[in-house]
């Protein structure tokens, strides 16, 4: 016998449809998903890249940082050291000139003139002293001036005594390094 299917063709084709609907529904949504996570693990790997860049770079400025503060110390230290060696040098170049004071004063000092007190500020000298007369001061001064120690010697005051005829008299001067002197310390320092 012939079967007869009594359910109407269209609810047949209409839940098939539906089946069809489910399955296509499903696959997209799960298509969907993969495409989703697979987007979201991308983001997050290049994320994580840019983090690992961002690392890398913060431990590369540190190190740069740290460079910098050395350099800076050296720099403090090299500045250091440069004061000192100008102080060395100064002293260098003035250990001889207390030497050369002495000597040339004892050399310019005419008879008849005492001298009872010397000061130095800097390079400046100051002189209080006595002569047998006011000449005697007078050939101090040319003296004094006609040294490659001693420059611009100045006469502040000069009294003579009325009884004994002895003149006190204060003197300043500048003290110079001699042009030979200078030669001789280049040549140490080379």
């Amino acid at each position: 016998m012939a079967k007869i299917n009594l359910l109407p063709w269209r609810e047949e084709e209409r839940r098939v449809k539906t089946k069809e609907f489910g399955f296509t529904a499903l696959f997209t949504a799960l298509f969907g998903a993969g495409v989703v996570f697979g987007g979201i693990q991308f983001a997050q790997g290049k994320i994580d890249n840019q983090e690992a860049r961002n690392v890398y770079m913060q431990q590369e400025i540190d190190k740069l940082k740290a460079e910098l503060k050395e350099i800076e110390e050296l720099e403090s230290t090299k500045s250091n050291l440069l004061a000192r060696m100008d102080i060395i040098q100064e002293l260098q170049t003035k250990r001889p000139q207390v030497v050369h004071t002495f000597q040339e004063l004892a050399e310019r000092i005419p008879d008849g003139v005492y001298l009872l007190s010397m000061k130095q500020e800097e390079d400046r000298l100051a002189f209080e002293g006595r002569a047998d007369s006011n000449a005697r001061v007078s050939t101090l001064m040319r003296n004094l001036d006609a040294s490659d120690w001693f420059k611009q010697p100045g006469l502040e005051v000069i009294q003579s005594a009325k009884d004994s005829g002895i003149s006190t008299f204060k003197l300043r001067l500048s003290q110079s390094v001699a042009p030979t002197d200078q030669n001789q310390l280049a040549v140490s320092d080379e």
